[in-house]
């Protein structure tokens, strides 16, 4: 995962698709949920997601209406097209995102 670093709101709007996880570092069920998607690029053999820290990005937070952690934020040039908060396992998360990965 490509960390978007405290600038992650500004960077979304240049990139034309992203699958961004926002996490914060002291939520366990986001460590979990950091791993399915780990998994998932493994299967993939390519890095497919970005990833963020909500606590370092509020804005983000805020423009987006991110309404907890983890979330998985997919946006194409900006704008949002999906979020999903219940990770489940990895086959749903798979399915879930499959229809976005090029």
């Amino acid at each position: 995962m490509q960390d978007l670093g405290t600038d992650a709101k500004s960077r979304l709007y240049e990139l034309d698709q992203s699958l961004t996880f926002i996490h914060s570092p002291f939520c366990g069920t986001c460590h979990v949920a950091q791993k399915m998607l780990e998994t998932i690029e493994a299967v993939y053999q390519k890095k497919i997601f970005n990833q963020c820290n909500a606590s370092l990005n509020p804005d983000l937070m805020e423009e987006y209406k991110v309404k907890s952690v983890p979330c998985l934020l997919i946006t194409r040039n900006g704008e949002v097209e999906d979020r999903i908060y219940a990770f489940q396992s990895v086959p749903h998360m798979y399915d879930r995102v499959s229809k976005f990965v090029t």
